[in-house]
């Protein structure tokens, strides 16, 4: 059975930095694409970074690029999320996910098969 698992969210004030960790088990994931995506209350969940699990190959949406970056232990098949600069806009809740998406479009829910449970992240102004 595959899980997706997350975990590290909480309140943080505005500036601060928080790591979130995502610990994948169940499969092999040497060939998919592990990502993150969020969800404000009353939007829809977006796409905020990704990494491919066997080249690290990563990607971010403009607004996270330089503030957030993504990462992967090997070892212990976990994919981290480290936000630093955190605005009061980032609060959501943020999801781990795995798939296989087309080359270079990583930002489509539909194209990730696993995710997570989603762990609240909240920033204060």
């Amino acid at each position: 059975q595959v899980q997706l698992a997350e975990s590290g969210g909480g309140l943080v004030q505005a500036g601060g930095s928080r790591r979130l960790s995502c610990a994948a088990s169940g499969r092999t994931f040497s060939n998919y694409v592990m990502a993150w995506f969020r969800q404000a209350l009353g939007k829809e969940r977006e796409f905020v970074a990704a990494i491919r699990w066997s080249s690290g190959i990563t990607y971010y949406v403009d607004s996270v690029k330089g503030r957030f970056t993504i990462s992967r232990d090997n070892a212990k098949n976990t994919v981290y999320l480290q936000m630093n600069s955190l605005k009061p806009e980032d609060t959501a809740v943020y999801y781990c996910a795995a798939g296989r998406p087309p080359f270079r479009i990583m930002d489509r829910t539909r194209d990730y098969e696993y995710w997570g449970q989603g762990t609240q992240v909240t920033v204060s102004s």
